[in-house]
């Protein structure tokens, strides 16, 4: 699928959506959080902490910061490699995935509005 829209047009949705997860009741994110969560849920699993800085290209304390608030706020689990127990395995949960539909139903929302 191919979505052709111009660079205003992106930055628009950008910020319309943004706008309304800041505004909203539920859990204001961080890019680097958003990007875990959306790694984590549009990716074939297995993830790691490991795995997840590699693919970010930041420090695995970074990484570790930012799943402590996703674990809070219960978008994401983590337990220990049953196989190799130095490694953290990020794990799915209801409450993140219902919290990703609302956002993919948030962007399609507003990008119905864009001005053409």
């Amino acid at each position: 699928m191919t979505v052709d829209i111009r660079p205003s047009q992106a930055l628009k949705l950008w910020h319309d959506v943004t706008l309304d997860l800041v505004r909203g009741g539920d859990a204001d994110l961080s890019a680097r959080q958003m990007t875990i969560l959306m790694t984590v849920y549009l990716e074939a699993p297995p993830h790691t902490v490991r795995g997840l800085a590699e693919k970010l290209g930041v420090t695995k304390p970074a990484i570790t910061r930012a799943l402590d608030t996703m674990g809070r706020l219960k978008l994401v689990a983590r337990r220990r490699d049953d196989k190799d127990r130095r490694n953290v395995i990020v794990q799915r949960t209801v409450e993140g995935a219902l919290y990703l539909e609302r956002v993919g139903d948030l962007i399609v929302d507003k990008a119905k509005g864009l001005p053409r």
